[in-house]
Protein backbone atom coordinates (compact mmCIF):
# COMPACT_ATOMS: atom_id res chain seq x y z
CA UNK A 1 0.00 0.00 0.00
CA UNK A 2 2.83 2.40 0.87
CA UNK A 3 4.48 1.70 -2.47
CA UNK A 4 1.20 2.30 -4.33
CA UNK A 5 0.80 5.63 -2.60
CA UNK A 6 4.37 6.60 -3.43
CA UNK A 7 3.92 5.67 -7.07
CA UNK A 8 0.74 7.72 -7.29
CA UNK A 9 2.67 10.97 -7.79
CA UNK A 10 5.36 9.40 -10.02
CA UNK A 11 5.34 9.85 -13.80
CA UNK A 12 3.79 6.89 -15.64
CA UNK A 13 7.04 5.55 -17.10
CA UNK A 14 8.55 5.12 -13.63
CA UNK A 15 5.65 3.09 -12.21
CA UNK A 16 5.72 -0.69 -12.06
CA UNK A 17 3.40 -2.65 -14.31
CA UNK A 18 1.99 -2.03 -17.78
CA UNK A 19 -0.11 0.80 -19.18
CA UNK A 20 0.60 3.04 -16.18
CA UNK A 21 -0.38 6.67 -16.62
CA UNK A 22 0.82 10.05 -15.40
CA UNK A 23 -1.81 12.06 -13.56
CA UNK A 24 -2.57 15.37 -15.26
CA UNK A 25 -3.24 17.56 -12.24
CA UNK A 26 -4.77 20.36 -14.31
CA UNK A 27 -7.64 18.03 -15.26
CA UNK A 28 -8.68 18.05 -11.58
CA UNK A 29 -8.89 21.82 -11.07
CA UNK A 30 -12.41 22.23 -12.40
CA UNK A 31 -13.60 19.17 -10.47
CA UNK A 32 -12.16 20.54 -7.22
CA UNK A 33 -14.06 23.78 -7.66
CA UNK A 34 -17.22 21.86 -8.60
CA UNK A 35 -16.88 19.80 -5.43
CA UNK A 36 -16.73 23.00 -3.36
CA UNK A 37 -19.78 24.37 -5.18
CA UNK A 38 -21.66 21.12 -4.57
CA UNK A 39 -21.11 21.62 -0.83
CA UNK A 40 -21.92 25.34 -1.05
CA UNK A 41 -25.28 26.33 0.49
CA UNK A 42 -28.05 27.17 -1.99
CA UNK A 43 -28.88 30.43 -0.23
CA UNK A 44 -25.31 31.77 -0.41
CA UNK A 45 -24.92 33.60 -3.71
CA UNK A 46 -21.38 34.92 -3.20
CA UNK A 47 -17.96 33.29 -3.30
CA UNK A 48 -14.54 34.87 -2.89
CA UNK A 49 -11.31 33.71 -4.53
CA UNK A 50 -7.77 34.90 -3.99
CA UNK A 51 -4.64 34.55 -6.09
CA UNK A 52 -1.18 34.61 -4.56
CA UNK A 53 2.27 33.03 -4.64
CA UNK A 54 4.01 31.12 -1.87
CA UNK A 55 7.63 29.99 -1.73
CA UNK A 56 9.60 27.18 -0.14
CA UNK A 57 12.91 28.91 0.68
CA UNK A 58 14.59 29.41 -2.72
CA UNK A 59 13.62 25.97 -4.00
CA UNK A 60 10.09 26.46 -5.30
CA UNK A 61 7.47 29.09 -6.02
CA UNK A 62 3.82 27.99 -6.14
CA UNK A 63 1.23 30.15 -7.93
CA UNK A 64 -2.17 29.41 -6.41
CA UNK A 65 -5.82 30.35 -6.91
CA UNK A 66 -7.87 29.44 -3.83
CA UNK A 67 -11.40 29.73 -2.51
CA UNK A 68 -11.08 31.70 0.73
CA UNK A 69 -13.22 30.23 3.47
CA UNK A 70 -13.58 30.74 7.23
CA UNK A 71 -10.10 32.04 7.94
CA UNK A 72 -8.25 29.72 5.55
CA UNK A 73 -8.16 28.88 1.84
CA UNK A 74 -8.82 25.80 -0.31
CA UNK A 75 -6.50 25.60 -3.35
CA UNK A 76 -8.36 24.92 -6.60
CA UNK A 77 -5.65 25.66 -9.20
CA UNK A 78 -1.87 25.89 -8.93
CA UNK A 79 1.45 25.48 -10.67
CA UNK A 80 4.89 24.88 -9.17
CA UNK A 81 7.93 26.72 -10.55
CA UNK A 82 11.58 26.17 -9.75
CA UNK A 83 12.59 28.89 -7.32
CA UNK A 84 16.06 29.54 -8.71
CA UNK A 85 15.02 30.01 -12.36
CA UNK A 86 13.59 33.23 -13.79
CA UNK A 87 10.20 32.63 -15.34
CA UNK A 88 7.40 34.95 -16.47
CA UNK A 89 4.31 34.37 -14.35
CA UNK A 90 1.72 35.78 -16.78
CA UNK A 91 1.23 32.68 -18.99
CA UNK A 92 0.98 30.46 -15.90
CA UNK A 93 -1.71 32.63 -14.29
CA UNK A 94 -3.68 32.78 -17.54
CA UNK A 95 -3.65 28.97 -17.84
CA UNK A 96 -4.81 28.59 -14.24
CA UNK A 97 -7.77 30.89 -14.85
CA UNK A 98 -8.60 29.09 -18.10
CA UNK A 99 -8.84 25.76 -16.25
CA UNK A 100 -11.57 27.29 -14.05
CA UNK A 101 -13.50 28.96 -16.87
CA UNK A 102 -17.19 28.12 -16.94
CA UNK A 103 -17.14 26.14 -13.68
CA UNK A 104 -18.88 28.67 -11.42
CA UNK A 105 -22.53 29.23 -12.46
CA UNK A 106 -23.57 32.72 -13.43
CA UNK A 107 -25.98 33.03 -10.49
CA UNK A 108 -23.00 33.38 -8.12
CA UNK A 109 -21.33 36.71 -7.43
CA UNK A 110 -17.55 36.12 -7.58
CA UNK A 111 -14.72 38.42 -6.51
CA UNK A 112 -11.04 37.64 -7.07
CA UNK A 113 -8.59 39.33 -4.71
CA UNK A 114 -4.85 39.90 -5.08
CA UNK A 115 -2.21 41.89 -3.26
CA UNK A 116 -0.23 44.78 -4.74
CA UNK A 117 2.61 42.67 -6.15
CA UNK A 118 0.28 40.82 -8.53
CA UNK A 119 -1.64 43.76 -9.99
CA UNK A 120 -1.48 44.18 -13.77
CA UNK A 121 -3.99 45.37 -16.35
CA UNK A 122 -4.08 41.90 -17.95
CA UNK A 123 -4.99 40.36 -14.56
CA UNK A 124 -7.88 42.81 -14.24
CA UNK A 125 -9.09 42.01 -17.76
CA UNK A 126 -8.58 38.25 -17.40
CA UNK A 127 -10.78 38.13 -14.30
CA UNK A 128 -13.49 40.16 -16.00
CA UNK A 129 -13.40 37.90 -19.07
CA UNK A 130 -14.57 35.04 -16.82
CA UNK A 131 -17.58 37.06 -15.64
CA UNK A 132 -15.97 37.57 -12.24
CA UNK A 133 -15.12 40.81 -10.44
CA UNK A 134 -11.51 41.89 -9.79
CA UNK A 135 -10.79 43.21 -6.31
CA UNK A 136 -7.13 44.10 -6.63
CA UNK A 137 -4.95 46.18 -4.37
CA UNK A 138 -2.61 48.64 -6.08
CA UNK A 139 0.35 50.76 -5.02
CA UNK A 140 -0.19 54.42 -4.23
CA UNK A 141 2.63 55.65 -6.47
CA UNK A 142 0.58 55.94 -9.66
CA UNK A 143 -1.89 58.47 -11.02
CA UNK A 144 -5.63 58.55 -11.64
CA UNK A 145 -8.29 60.77 -13.17
CA UNK A 146 -11.75 61.15 -11.61
CA UNK A 147 -14.65 60.44 -13.98
CA UNK A 148 -15.59 63.59 -15.91
CA UNK A 149 -12.28 65.41 -15.29
CA UNK A 150 -9.39 65.92 -17.71
CA UNK A 151 -6.39 66.25 -15.40
CA UNK A 152 -4.63 63.44 -13.56
CA UNK A 153 -3.88 63.37 -9.84
CA UNK A 154 -1.49 61.39 -7.70
CA UNK A 155 -3.10 58.26 -6.22
CA UNK A 156 -2.10 59.33 -2.73
CA UNK A 157 -4.62 62.15 -3.00
CA UNK A 158 -7.37 59.51 -3.35
CA UNK A 159 -6.70 58.12 0.13
CA UNK A 160 -9.50 58.88 2.55
CA UNK A 161 -8.84 60.18 6.06
CA UNK A 162 -8.26 57.51 8.70
CA UNK A 163 -11.44 55.71 9.67
CA UNK A 164 -13.26 56.67 6.48
CA UNK A 165 -13.63 55.14 3.04
CA UNK A 166 -13.61 56.89 -0.32
CA UNK A 167 -15.34 55.42 -3.39
CA UNK A 168 -14.86 56.96 -6.84
CA UNK A 169 -15.38 56.15 -10.50
CA UNK A 170 -12.03 56.87 -12.14
CA UNK A 171 -9.57 56.15 -14.91
CA UNK A 172 -6.58 54.61 -13.19
CA UNK A 173 -3.04 55.10 -14.61
CA UNK A 174 -2.08 56.93 -17.78
CA UNK A 175 -0.45 53.99 -19.56
CA UNK A 176 -2.33 50.68 -19.41
CA UNK A 177 -5.30 52.72 -18.19
CA UNK A 178 -8.45 51.08 -16.83
CA UNK A 179 -11.88 52.57 -16.16
CA UNK A 180 -12.82 51.27 -12.74
CA UNK A 181 -14.15 51.92 -9.27
CA UNK A 182 -11.38 53.04 -6.92
CA UNK A 183 -11.87 52.19 -3.24
CA UNK A 184 -9.67 53.55 -0.46
CA UNK A 185 -9.70 52.90 3.25
CA UNK A 186 -7.24 53.54 6.04
CA UNK A 187 -8.14 52.15 9.43
CA UNK A 188 -6.21 52.43 12.67
CA UNK A 189 -4.64 48.92 12.77
CA UNK A 190 -3.15 49.26 9.26
CA UNK A 191 0.17 50.96 8.58
CA UNK A 192 -0.87 51.89 5.04
CA UNK A 193 -4.13 52.64 3.31
CA UNK A 194 -5.82 50.13 1.04
CA UNK A 195 -6.31 51.21 -2.57
CA UNK A 196 -8.53 48.71 -4.40
CA UNK A 197 -9.56 48.69 -8.07
CA UNK A 198 -12.72 46.83 -9.05
CA UNK A 199 -15.39 46.88 -11.73
CA UNK A 200 -18.21 46.71 -9.17
CA UNK A 201 -20.46 49.77 -9.25
CA UNK A 202 -19.43 51.82 -6.25
CA UNK A 203 -22.64 51.62 -4.23
CA UNK A 204 -22.54 47.80 -4.42
CA UNK A 205 -18.92 47.40 -3.27
CA UNK A 206 -17.48 47.34 0.22
CA UNK A 207 -13.76 47.95 0.69
CA UNK A 208 -13.60 45.79 3.85
CA UNK A 209 -14.18 42.67 1.74
CA UNK A 210 -10.50 42.88 0.92
CA UNK A 211 -9.74 41.75 4.46
CA UNK A 212 -10.64 38.21 3.34
CA UNK A 213 -7.56 38.16 1.10
CA UNK A 214 -5.38 37.47 4.14
CA UNK A 215 -7.10 34.07 4.47
CA UNK A 216 -5.03 32.70 1.57
CA UNK A 217 -1.90 33.43 3.61
CA UNK A 218 -3.46 31.51 6.50
CA UNK A 219 -4.15 28.72 4.01
CA UNK A 220 -0.45 28.59 3.11
CA UNK A 221 0.32 28.27 6.82
CA UNK A 222 -2.10 25.33 7.06
CA UNK A 223 -0.30 23.64 4.16
CA UNK A 224 3.11 24.25 5.74
CA UNK A 225 3.97 24.48 9.43
CA UNK A 226 0.44 24.94 10.74
CA UNK A 227 -0.95 21.78 9.22
CA UNK A 228 0.28 19.42 6.51
CA UNK A 229 4.03 20.13 6.99
CA UNK A 230 4.73 20.53 3.26
CA UNK A 231 7.79 22.64 4.10
CA UNK A 232 9.56 19.40 5.07
CA UNK A 233 9.30 17.87 1.61
CA UNK A 234 12.42 16.38 0.05
CA UNK A 235 10.95 16.38 -3.45
CA UNK A 236 12.92 18.15 -6.16
CA UNK A 237 10.68 17.60 -9.20
CA UNK A 238 8.05 20.31 -9.75
CA UNK A 239 5.64 17.94 -11.54
CA UNK A 240 5.62 15.56 -8.57
CA UNK A 241 5.01 18.46 -6.22
CA UNK A 242 2.03 19.60 -8.29
CA UNK A 243 0.51 16.13 -7.88
CA UNK A 244 1.26 16.18 -4.15
CA UNK A 245 -0.57 19.51 -3.87
CA UNK A 246 -3.70 17.75 -5.14
CA UNK A 247 -3.54 15.58 -2.00
CA UNK A 248 -3.04 18.68 0.15
CA UNK A 249 -6.00 20.42 -1.50
CA UNK A 250 -8.38 17.48 -1.03
CA UNK A 251 -7.18 17.06 2.57
CA UNK A 252 -7.78 20.76 3.23
CA UNK A 253 -11.28 20.63 1.74
CA UNK A 254 -12.10 17.49 3.73
CA UNK A 255 -10.89 18.80 7.08
CA UNK A 256 -12.18 22.34 6.70
CA UNK A 257 -15.65 21.11 5.76
CA UNK A 258 -15.81 18.87 8.85
CA UNK A 259 -14.24 21.52 11.08
CA UNK A 260 -16.39 24.43 9.95
CA UNK A 261 -19.63 22.48 10.31
CA UNK A 262 -18.65 21.51 13.85
CA UNK A 263 -17.52 25.05 14.67
CA UNK A 264 -20.82 26.50 13.50
CA UNK A 265 -22.86 23.88 15.37
CA UNK A 266 -20.80 24.33 18.54
CA UNK A 267 -21.24 28.09 18.48
CA UNK A 268 -25.00 27.89 17.99
CA UNK A 269 -25.35 25.24 20.70
CA UNK A 270 -23.27 27.23 23.17
CA UNK A 271 -25.29 30.38 22.54
CA UNK A 272 -28.70 28.73 22.90
CA UNK A 273 -27.75 27.22 26.27
CA UNK A 274 -26.98 30.64 27.77
CA UNK A 275 -29.49 32.96 29.44
CA UNK A 276 -31.18 35.44 27.12
CA UNK A 277 -29.36 38.47 28.53
CA UNK A 278 -25.92 36.85 28.73
CA UNK A 279 -23.15 39.00 27.19
CA UNK A 280 -22.43 36.29 24.59
CA UNK A 281 -25.98 36.61 23.27
CA UNK A 282 -25.67 40.39 23.14
CA UNK A 283 -22.46 40.28 21.13
CA UNK A 284 -24.01 37.61 18.92
CA UNK A 285 -26.97 39.88 18.20
CA UNK A 286 -24.61 42.74 17.44
CA UNK A 287 -22.80 40.40 15.03
CA UNK A 288 -19.38 41.11 16.47
CA UNK A 289 -16.86 38.66 15.08
CA UNK A 290 -15.95 35.89 17.49
CA UNK A 291 -12.24 35.19 17.80
CA UNK A 292 -11.36 31.77 16.36
CA UNK A 293 -9.20 29.84 18.85
CA UNK A 294 -8.53 26.84 16.60
CA UNK A 295 -8.51 26.74 12.81
CA UNK A 296 -11.21 24.81 10.97
CA UNK A 297 -8.49 22.67 9.39
CA UNK A 298 -7.10 21.64 12.78
CA UNK A 299 -10.58 21.15 14.25
CA UNK A 300 -11.60 18.95 11.32
CA UNK A 301 -8.36 16.94 11.50
CA UNK A 302 -8.93 16.15 15.18
CA UNK A 303 -12.55 15.11 14.58
CA UNK A 304 -11.64 12.87 11.63
CA UNK A 305 -8.78 11.26 13.55
CA UNK A 306 -10.92 10.54 16.61
CA UNK A 307 -13.64 8.99 14.47
CA UNK A 308 -11.12 6.85 12.59
CA UNK A 309 -9.87 5.54 15.93
CA UNK A 310 -13.49 4.66 16.73
CA UNK A 311 -13.80 2.87 13.39
CA UNK A 312 -15.95 5.54 11.74
CA UNK A 313 -15.35 7.67 8.66
CA UNK A 314 -16.45 11.32 8.52
CA UNK A 315 -17.06 12.62 5.02
CA UNK A 316 -17.71 16.25 4.08
CA UNK A 317 -21.42 16.95 3.90
CA UNK A 318 -21.58 20.71 3.45
CA UNK A 319 -19.67 23.96 3.70
CA UNK A 320 -20.83 26.71 6.03
CA UNK A 321 -19.39 30.03 4.80
CA UNK A 322 -19.07 32.92 7.18
CA UNK A 323 -20.90 36.11 6.34
CA UNK A 324 -18.79 38.55 4.41
CA UNK A 325 -17.62 41.58 6.42
CA UNK A 326 -20.60 43.90 6.71
CA UNK A 327 -19.05 46.87 8.45
CA UNK A 328 -19.33 49.73 6.00
CA UNK A 329 -17.04 52.60 6.93
CA UNK A 330 -18.32 56.14 6.63
CA UNK A 331 -17.85 56.72 2.93
CA UNK A 332 -17.27 59.62 0.57
CA UNK A 333 -18.58 59.08 -2.96
CA UNK A 334 -17.22 60.61 -6.12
Amino acid sequence: MRQQLREWYWPGQQKKGENRQTLDVTSCFGSLLQWILKLWPDDEYRIALAMDATTLSDRFTVLVISVVYRGTAIPVAWTVLAGNIKDAWKPHWIRLFEHLQGVIPGRLFVIVMADRGLYAKWVYRQIRSLGWHPFLRINANGIYKPRGESSYRHLRSAIAPKGKARIQRVTCFRSNAIDCTLLSWWDEPHEEAWLIVTDIFHEASNVVWYGMRAWIEAGFKDIKRGGWQWHRTRMEDTDRIERLWLVLSVATLWTVAIGSEDEDASLNEAITELPEFHIANKTRKNKRKRQRTISCVRRGFILILVNLILGQVMLPQKLVPEQWPKIMPESEYG
